[in-house]
């Protein structure tokens, strides 16, 4: 009887409707436009703007994370938290070298 019931609760977790995944997405669509007005129709400096968008991609990929990556379940959370700071490593090492890149060609010429 037992087995019947997890069967029939697991059923009903899979017919859920996935408010919480309908939410996220919503919610990356408002920051990903709200960068882009920040960028295009404000006229704030160009330091404050990219604080800005880089605040506002930060919180989309948490959101990101924990909405769609599900970070917060599974038994090994040890390993979670190493994958993300070696996302984050792999990331800061690709921005920081492109801007790095970038600037050296420029004072090439």
């Amino acid at each position: 009887m037992a087995n019947l019931s997890s069967g029939n609760a697991q059923k009903n977790m899979e017919r859920r409707f996935p408010i919480g995944h309908v939410l996220g997405f919503l919610l990356s669509l408002v920051l990903t436009f709200g960068a882009a007005w920040v960028a295009l129709e404000t006229d704030i400096s160009v330091g404050t703007t990219l604080w800005v968008i880089g605040t506002l991609a930060i919180v989309q990929a948490a959101l990101q994370l924990f909405m769609f990556m599900h970070v917060t379940e599974g038994n090994d959370k040890s390993t979670q938290i190493i994958n993300i700071v070696y996302g984050v490593f792999v990331a800061v090492v690709i921005v920081a070298g492109t801007i790095w890149v970038m600037s050296f060609g420029l004072h090439s010429h």
